[in-house]
This record gives C-alpha cells, structure tokens and sequence, in this order.
C-alpha cells in the first residue's frame, strides 16, 4: 500500500520544481526592475553649451538672487574642497533647476568647501552676492580634495583663531569692521591669494567669499571682503575697518599656506 503512495509523490516533484522555480524568477525579474513601486528617479540631463552659456556666472564680481541661501551658516564644513574641471553649472538642489555656472578660475584656481553630500552631488559655498550663496554640482564634473585648516574669526573678541586637524595652531587679535562698516558674520571660505610687494599695506591679500554689507566697492573693487595685514599694529583689537579683518605679519605668514577653498567661520562672539 505504501509504494504507489511513494510513486505518487516523486510523481509531483518536478511539477512542484518547475512551479517553484517559476515563482522564484518572477520574483528576480521584480527585484530586479524595482517593481511598480519604487520607479527609479531619472537624473536631470546635463545643461546643454548654449544653456550654459547664458547661465550667469558666479565669482566675486556677481549678483545671483535665485542662487539658495546657506542652510547652516554656524556649522563647521569637513573640509573637503572641490575644483570646477571646466564652466559648470550650478543648480538649485540636486536633479533641480539650473541657475548660474562655476568656472576654474577665480583669484587663480577655484576652490569651494562644500557644505552638504547628495548621492552624486555637492552642495558648495558661492562667491557671488548675496552673502551666503550656494549651489549644487554634480560631482562628476569636479576634482575633489581635503583643507585640514578652519579660521575662526571672533567679532566681539576681536580675534582670529587657525585650527588644524581640530587643533588650534594660533591665536591674534586682530582689527574687524567698524559699526557702519561691519564685518559680515556667517560661514565663507578663502578664495584666493594676491601677492604683491608693492602693496602699501599688506603683501599677501587673501580674498573671501563674503561682501560687505554696507559698502559696494573697496577703492573701484567689488566689496570683497578679505583677511590681510596692515602696517600700523595700533589697529589691532579694534572695529575700525571696512569689513576686511587685518592681521598681525606672524598670522599672514600663516595663513598665506592655507589651501584655497579653506572655510572660514565669522560669529558675534
């Protein structure tokens, strides 16, 4: 009685197999596609050249209103940095609008802290008006790199503060922006460095991605506010400036090694 019973079910196996097997590549096929609910997003296409073209540029000499503000303007960045290959364009979140361009060049070669990772773009600090500016880049279309340096600059103590590695390397009091000429608080970043000997008061000039907010130009330039030195030491620990902040000669000679791109945070303290 028991044989046939055993017959009959090796006689079911491979329906049961095959059925099982179905199920199972069916199953893949779902997986595999992402099924009906979960459609995968496509990205935005890239700004065509004669988009891009026409897309204002963002530097120190610019005014981009549409450009999203600083969502965190206390927070310290990583220090990770990133350099423009080629004119990019910046978009207003990621797979979003485009509405404005980075190129590689600023005061030389362009670096910009970035501020905010997403899958596979940045959020970066901007140099154009108003204060505060940012922009999103697909990071395929940049170099990236890494500042280990923050600067600090205390307004009401009068103080700049270089931190390497999270450690502070160095503390001076310095000269900052008057009340009608204030120094504008918030985060930005270095821009550049200009060397020049002849310069009366300073050698080394280093611009940041900040402006004043008072002032529209600093003797025929754009209002670019920036860390530099000054002759007379009188000033320092002083609101006597136009916005820059000025340094003791010992805090240029370091600064001036800083990489361009290096985030420097301006508070009230």
């Amino acid at each position: 009685m028991e044989q046939p019973s055993a017959r009959s079910d090796r006689g079911s196996w491979p329906v049961v197999l095959v059925a099982l097997l179905f199920a199972i590549s069916a199953l893949v096929l779902v997986l595999k596609d992402g099924g009906n609910d979960a459609p995968t997003r496509p990205s935005a296409a890239p700004v065509k050249a004669a988009t891009l073209k026409s897309l204002p540029l963002s530097s120190t000499m610019t005014t981009i209103k549409t450009a999203p503000k600083d969502p965190r303007p206390t927070k310290t960045p990583k220090g990770t940095v990133v350099h423009p290959q080629r004119m990019t364009a910046l978009y207003d979140k990621p797979d979003g609008t485009a509405f404005g361009k980075v190129g590689p060049k600023q005061f030389g070669d362009a670096w910009f802290p970035v501020i905010t990772r997403n899958r596979d773009w940045v959020q970066v600090l901007l140099p154009s008006k108003p204060n505060g500016s940012t922009g999103w880049i697909r990071s395929a279309d940049l170099t990236e790199a890494h500042s280990p340096y923050v600067i600090r600059v205390h307004l009401g103590a009068r103080s700049l503060e270089l931190v390497q590695d999270g450690e502070l390397i160095g503390t001076w009091t310095v000269a900052v922006g008057a009340s009608g000429t204030p120094t504008p608080v918030g985060r930005t970043f270095v821009l550049g460095q200009i060397v020049d000997d002849k310069q009366p008061f300073s050698p080394v000039i280093l611009p940041l991605g900040t402006h004043s907010d008072t002032l529209d130009s600093y003797g025929g330039g754009p209002g670019t506010v920036a860390l530099h030195g000054w002759t007379d030491p009188a000033v320092f620990g002083k609101a006597i400036s136009h916005g820059c902040v000025r340094v003791p000669d010992d805090a240029l000679a370091l600064l001036r090694t800083v990489p361009i791109g290096t985030p420097v945070i301006v508070d009230e303290d």
